[in-house]
């Protein structure tokens, strides 16, 4: 008697010890794992501190005052669109390519130029730093009365459509708590509808511009803190124009527009990019796929082989002293479609090296 197909135990055993690991890498990735987003303008960077990001969200076992130092700063923005086809097509507009240029640097090491992409991240320090948005930051300029410069930055406003139709806010502190505030639209491609009011019909700069109303007033009241992308209200009031009316500005790259009540003026410079960067470190990311790998390569083992014990019984021909009766037989542990065919080639072999026999099957499945 011979047993084969031991290995498929085996596979059932790995299978359910690598699913347990893969249990225990994903709760190890949730306690000592964290994520991490921050919107950086191009040529600006940010490091990996929890006061650089936008939002953190640690692990419950993470020390946010203890990660591991390195910086990551934008040089430069690739983002192309479909413009090669009709507008009336439904590819007009369509993004092509998304690829971010930086100057990463870990820790003391000397600074190296490194590439983002969608789906290619830049490892740094045992994170990994996603490409996961774009957008514009308009670079804007408020100057006082006298023409001191009051706030002059790149400002992120963030998409609402497919045509990048941006919101945001300009919060401009003055003495105290008061503060000019301008919020509204940024246009890459700018057009009006008779329903919408100013829209985008391209997410590219063809014709771009600032649409925006103003408020003065307690930007921040209660000293609460904001959204830096939404202007609060409620303790401000809106500017408006000579007519009475609330006051509309619209702006060009390069244009400067002089403020009602002796305000001063806002001046729109340039249309730099901003890329949306998320950082994630998963200690449990790489002992996760290792056990999963090894909990498929278990499953396969234990869906493939066949547990068999195979049975020779050789005795003497009642009939014929001089012949040897060989009778060959098969048990299998479950369904085994090839258990037969095993049997067949095992009783095959044997008779083979006696020219006179020839194996013959009988009901039992026996080979005399």
């Amino acid at each position: 008697a011979a047993e084969a197909g031991r290995m498929r135990e085996t596979g059932n055993l790995l299978f359910h010890t690598s699913l347990i690991a893969v249990v225990l890498a994903v709760a190890g990735g949730h306690l000592w794992g964290w994520r991490a987003d921050v919107i950086v303008p191009v040529g600006q960077g940010f490091a990996n501190a929890y006061g650089s990001y936008d939002t953190v969200n640690p692990g419950p076992l993470v020390d946010t005052s203890t990660l591991q130092p390195w910086s990551v700063k934008l040089n430069k923005l690739d983002v192309s669109f479909e413009d090669r086809v009709a507008p009336t097509s439904p590819q007009f507009g369509q993004p092509r390519g998304f690829t971010a240029y930086t100057t990463a640097r870990d820790g003391a090491a000397a600074p190296t130029k490194q590439t983002i992409a969608v789906n290619h991240p830049l490892n740094i320090g045992g994170s990994s730093v996603y490409l996961l948005g774009n957008g514009y930051a308009p670079k804007v300029t408020v100057r006082g009365p006298k023409g001191n410069v009051l706030y002059s930055q790149d400002t992120p406003f963030l998409p609402q459509d497919n045509n990048y139709k941006s919101t945001g806010a300009i919060k401009v502190p003055m003495a105290g708590s008061q503060g000019l505030g301008f919020n509204g639209f940024f246009l890459p491609t700018t057009a009006f509808s008779d329903t919408e009011g100013p829209i985008s019909t391209f997410p590219g700069l063809k014709s771009p511009s600032l649409a925006l109303t103003m408020y003065k007033g307690n930007l921040f009241p209660g000293g609460a803190s904001q959204s830096v992308y939404v202007l609060e209200t409620a303790a401000m009031k809106q500017v408006r124009s000579a007519d009475g009316q609330p006051l509309r500005i619209q702006l060009k790259p390069g244009q400067t527009k002089q403020l009602p009540d002796n305000l001063g003026s806002i001046t729109f410079d340039s249309v730099p990019r901003w890329a949306g960067l998320s950082t994630r470190h998963d200690p449990g990311k790489m002992p996760a796929l290792v056990g999963s790998l090894f909990a498929l390569l278990g499953l396969i083992m234990s869906m493939t082989l066949r547990r068999r014990r195979v049975f020779v019984k050789v005795t003497e021909d009642p009939h014929d002293p001089t012949r040897s009766l060989v009778s060959v037989g098969g048990l299998a542990k479950g369904e085994d479609p090839r258990l037969q065919v095993a049997i067949d080639a095992l009783a095959t072999e044997m008779v083979g090296n006696k020219t006179r026999l020839k194996p013959v099957r009988t009901e039992a499945g026996a080979h005399p």
